[in-house]
């Protein structure tokens, strides 16, 4: 697309040049990457070579840059069109590529097998979606294969049942909800997934529908245009169990804890209650707030691809600003709601050696405590 027409469709003209999307942009301040810059050349330059700009790989897709503009601009939806036109010459790094083809073929970015989708149950019994259910439990792919956040996936099952809700999955014909590859600048592959996906789960009838990440609830919720389903992360559900008096919590879990907003949970979707409402009827918790919280909050640096980007400065990661900002609290647990953000500050914590100072978990991990043994 040349640079007029794609100044035109982004609307940047309306851009007054104010900086402050570079200004709060958490990625501008240790790299080269400067959106003003970039929506500049945009206005007053025939064409931007992109292929000089490596930095765009740089980007998180927080939209600090959206949330800051007194001019309703779209700044960070520049760079995701700016890597759609290196994404259809080929020119991405070789893990951006590895990733895109593991979704095209597998369904996920890791490119696991899709017969593995499902190996989070640990061989308990689920339900298919697809014979009907009140509730669409999306599980999504980090949930499914890593590890790390199965535990997750197990516990928000778990709350589900004690709840008695009728629920469930699409199990290995689940497929990756394509959030990411569209931040990537993919998007015919994000056209196909939503196409596919949202079909399938057209066809389960659920009225509501449930996700693990707030990337995938982020892009079921606007840009599926799912009418007649409510997408909802699982924070909202289970704060409404809680307040509904159907899931019961009862076991003390006496820590300190402090919590991180997830930027696509936060900043894009306004969900900053029932994270902190879930922490609190948690008994013996004693929450505690960072400095940057709610739209405040430090991007953890996972986001719009760059779990598969290694980025241009290693050495400043803001997941190791932030695990040094939840230490100084005196927290114990530094408590998340997204599995990009689980993985990126749990790593931060040990690369900073603050592994007997704080422990990363997700707000199901001590949800499932206070449930005490199942």
């Amino acid at each position: 697309m040349k640079t007029q027409a794609m100044t035109e469709q982004l609307e940047l003209y309306g851009c007054i040049q104010c900086g402050k999307c570079t200004g709060g942009c958490p990625v501008a301040r240790k790299t080269t990457l400067n959106i003003r810059s970039l929506i500049y050349y945009m206005l007053v330059e025939p064409e931007l070579k992109v292929d000089a700009h490596e930095e765009l790989w740089d980007c998180t897709s927080c939209f600090t840059c959206v949330e800051r503009c007194p001019k309703d601009v779209r700044p960070a939806e520049l760079i995701i069109a700016l890597r759609g036109q290196l994404v259809e010459g080929g020119r991405i790094p070789e893990t951006i590529g590895a990733a895109l083809m593991g979704t095209f073929r597998q369904g996920n970015p890791a490119g696991m097998a899709r017969e593995d989708r499902s190996a989070w149950t640990d061989s308990r019994e689920v339900k298919a979606a697809q014979d009907g259910c009140d509730l669409l439990y999306y599980i999504g792919c980090t949930p499914s294969y890593d590890i790390r956040a199965q535990p997750i996936t197990r516990a928000l099952a778990r709350a589900f049942t004690v709840a008695g809700l009728d629920f469930g999955t699409l199990g290995i014909e689940e497929s990756c909800c394509g959030n990411e590859i569209r931040r990537m600048g993919e998007e015919g592959l994000f056209e196909m997934l939503v196409e596919e996906n949202g079909e399938m789960i057209r066809a389960v009838g659920a009225s509501r529908m449930v996700t693990v990440s707030p990337h995938c609830f982020n892009t079921f919720k606007n840009e599926y245009g799912l009418d007649g389903i409510d997408v909802l992360h699982y924070t909202q559900l289970v704060a409404a169990l809680i307040e509904q008096g159907k899931l019961e919590l009862a076991n003390e879990v006496n820590k300190r804890v402090t919590y991180h907003d997830p930027c696509f949970l936060g900043k894009q979707n306004r969900v900053y209650d029932e994270p902190r409402a879930i922490l609190q009827a948690i008994p013996g918790v004693e929450l505690i707030e960072m400095d940057r919280n709610r739209e405040r909050s430090l991007c953890c640096e996972g986001g719009g691809g760059r779990m598969w980007a290694e980025g241009t400065n290693l050495e400043e990661r803001l997941a190791f600003q932030r695990v040094q900002e939840a230490a100084d609290t005196g927290a114990e647990i530094l408590a998340v709601a997204c599995p990009f953000c689980l993985l990126t500050l749990e790593d931060a914590v040990k690369v900073r050696g603050l592994e007997e100072q704080l422990r990363v978990m997700d707000i199901m991990e001590l949800v499932n405590l206070s449930l005490g043994e199942e």
